[in-house]
Order: structure tokens, then C-alpha cells, then sequence
């Protein structure tokens, strides 16, 4: 439990730093939502598929990444939603990053867990 907990702080503290870097609002919706879809997307598929359980290709994950990704960007532009800018697309790539860390320590505690009992 202490790497899941340090991951998250150090993530934690991390973002609100390249929040202030790239000044980023995170406290709305629409940044809400995307941070939260890139960072779950970086668990799953990422953290817990690929590094952790080796079910998916790091090929196959990063293409269903960026199809994700794609959507949200192309419902955001229906939505007359300017959400395409750089500092968008480095913050989407720390949460990923950030998530697949997060999916990999916390597989790893679930199952050395699972292995003591």
C-alpha cells in the first residue's frame, strides 16, 4: 500500500504543479472529464493490460488510446469546444502516464496481497 500511496501523492502534487506551469484550470467540468478519461484510459489499458497482466500489446493499447482520444476531441469540436491546444495534449499525456503508474502499483499490491493470504 505504500507504493499505490506514493504514487498517488507524488501524482498529486506533480499535477498541481503542471497545472500551474501550463495554466490549467482544472476545477471544471470539461477539464474534469477529460482528466479523468485519460487517466482511467492510462490505468486499464496501460497499467493494469499492459504492463501488469501482459493481455494487451503496447501497440494495440497506444492505438486504442489515441481512437479515444480522437473521439473526445471530435465530440468536443461538434460541442464548439476548443479543447485542442498543446498544453491540453501535455496535460492529457502526464494524466496517462500518471494513470498506467497508478494501474501498475495497484495490480502489483492486489496481488502480492492476494499471494500472502
Amino acid at each position: 500500500m505504500k507504493l499505490v500511496s506514493l504514487v498517488m501523492i507524488a501524482g498529486l502534487i506533480l499535477l498541481y504543479f503542471v497545472d500551474a506551469a501550463l495554466k490549467i484550470h482544472i476545477m471544471n467540468w470539461e477539464m474534469l472529464t477529460h482528466s479523468a478519461l485519460r487517466f482511467f484510459t492510462g490505468f486499464i489499458l496501460i497499467g493494469i493490460g499492459v504492463f501488469y497482466a501482459h493481455k494487451i500489446r503496447l501497440k494495440s493499447a497506444v492505438f486504442l488510446i489515441l481512437v479515444l482520444v480522437l473521439a473526445d476531441d471530435i465530440m468536443d469540436y461538434y460541442r464548439k469546444v476548443n479543447s485542442f491546444s498543446f498544453e491540453d495534449t501535455l496535460h492529457g499525456v502526464y494524466m496517462l502516464l500518471w494513470g498506467s503508474l497508478m494501474g501498475y502499483a495497484f495490480m502489483k499490491h492486489s496481488k502480492d496481497k492476494a499471494d500472502k493470504q
